[in-house]
């Protein structure tokens, strides 16, 4: 690979690092109207960073090489990791002193909206730093639409990008132009952060909760201000977790397909079959767990009804809110909640997880080769709606799995060096890959938090992150040889 390359994929990386730096005034702001002193702690960060993010820029501008994909490739994940690195700056040498494990581990579960936190006392938290949280989350949500949008598919890692969603428009795209495209994409994402502030608010939150709870809900990123998440509002009663519930659905369609129904006024495009199976497996698992807990507990249905379904859509749309602790609810909601760890929303939504259309493509799969048991000369076609799926789509599902097991294994074992017990093990390890936030156990539960894993847990947790935001292939083939030869 040629230096130029490198220099190249830099840049987009200085240009976001900018834009990151210009975002650290808001809560430098909000701290000086509130008196806190970490207002100058922001603005140094903020200072520090852009200087240094320009001198990189002016360093390394240059065209694009586009069709390099080992350009593309080193953007997304220079970029990734430098966002992580920027966005522990404040963590860093704010007020909160955190160490640096600590500082990266936060700001890497915010960038890809995972919502682990090793800090405590969110309560009594300098505003500046709760927003500094969900900004990082909403920011890395817009982020994740992009990068599940326009380039895995590109880079053939996962995800069906904008212009290959099923849809009975003869055109290639709905609009014209890209550029009207990703305004309309904007702004359904402000659009629907703003509404979900306003419910928030109208359901009992006081305006500077309701605000950052409506950016970590749509990035699907779970961050709260505070320590027991939605359990502090429980006064609000159950309309607060439905609405939470209704806007993390959302949140776990697929972003192009929202353009074309708000902006295109395409109703058939909510027939999308990965939209179908996403609701559908949220709606079972609801169903079926409220239903056992009225019968075991006789609660009243309303109440399991909705405490289920805001608990684990939160877990299938890898959120990470809690209103409670689910794992008092019996061996029933801990293996369900297991389970659902894996799920994940649709291709091109905030959400991580596997997602539906992975196991929609997978089903298809086994059942074409069971015909092929049956009938070993026929030609079984594989379907996603009404087009028809390419070997290359099918491979990339089987190779995705394969990595994501491999690295689910690797990442458990390194946990476990540490002295991490199995459950903590296994399931840290899989909710940062899924990019969920809690796990299962005493430690990284609902009721948990982070802040008591080593430093090197916490690195190796960060870097599991980033693999599971980044759809795992698009770290994994940097460590190929062949990577980096001209």
């Amino acid at each position: 690979m040629q230096p130029s390359t490198i220099r190249t994929a830099a840049y987009p990386a200085a240009i976001f690092a900018v834009y990151v730096a210009i975002a650290m005034l808001l809560p430098a702001a909000v701290d000086l109207y509130y008196g806190n002193k970490d207002w100058q702690v922001f603005v140094i960060c903020s200072i520090a960073t852009g200087a240094i993010a320009l001198t990189i820029a002016a360093a390394t501008r240059g065209p694009l090489p586009m069709g390099s994909t080992q350009t593309t490739f080193l953007v997304v994940v220079i970029l990734w990791a430098t966002l992580g690195l920027v966005g522990a700056l404040p963590f860093y040498t704010a007020s909160l002193k955190l160490d640096l494990a600590g500082s990266v581990f936060e700001s890497v579960s915010a960038i890809t909206t995972t919502g682990s936190t090793v800090i405590t006392g969110l309560d009594g938290l300098p505003p500046g730093l709760l927003l500094w949280r969900s900004l990082l989350q909403w920011i890395g949500g817009i982020g994740v639409v992009a990068l599940g949008l326009f380039l895995l598919p590109l880079l053939k890692v996962g995800g069906f990008s904008f212009f290959r969603v099923e849809s009975s428009d003869i055109e290639n795209r709905p609009f014209e132009r890209f550029v009207s495209f990703l305004i309309a994409l904007i702004g359904i994402y402000c659009t629907l952060t703003a509404l979900c502030a306003i419910a928030y608010a109208a359901a009992g939150m006081n305006n500077f909760d309701a605000v950052n709870h409506a950016m970590t809900t749509i990035a699907t990123g779970g961050f709260s201000t505070h320590d027991a998440s939605f359990g502090y509002f429980a006064e609000a009663g159950l309309p607060m977790l439905w609405i939470g519930t209704i806007f993390m659905l959302v949140a776990g369609l697929p972003f192009s397909i929202l353009v074309l129904f708000f902006v295109r006024g395409r109703l058939d495009a909510l027939r999308d079959p990965q939209i179908r199976l996403f609701l559908a497996y949220v709606a079972v698992i609801v169903v079926a767990l409220a239903v056992q807990r009225r019968i075991t507990t006789g609660m009243p249905f309303d109440e399991a009804l909705a405490t289920t379904a805001f608990n684990f859509t939160s877990i299938i749309t890898t959120t990470g809110f809690a209103s409670e602790d689910y794992t008092l609810w019996g061996p029933f909601a801990v293996t369900l909640a297991f389970f659902a760890t894996f799920l994940g929303g649709c291709s091109g939504s905030t959400a991580g997880g596997i997602k539906s259309y992975r196991f929609l493509i997978l089903g298809r799969m086994l059942l074409n080769g069971l015909k092929l048991l049956i009938h070993p000369h026929s030609v079984q076609a594989l379907r996603y709606g009404k087009r028809q799926v390419e070997d290359e789509m099918q491979r990339s599902v089987v190779l995705f799995l394969t990595a994501f097991l491999a690295s689910w294994v690797v990442s458990t074992l390194l946990l476990a060096v540490t002295g991490i017990d199995f459950l903590t093990s296994v399931t840290a390890s899989l909710t940062a890959l899924t990019n969920v936030g809690p796990g299962l156990g005493d430690i990284v539960g609902p009721a948990g938090n982070f802040t008591t894993m080593s430093d090197f847990a916490k690195w190796v947790l960060s870097a599991t992150m980033l693999l599971g935001r980044l759809e795992i292939l698009a770290v994994i083939v940097l460590f190929v040889p062949t990577f980096w030869r001209s």
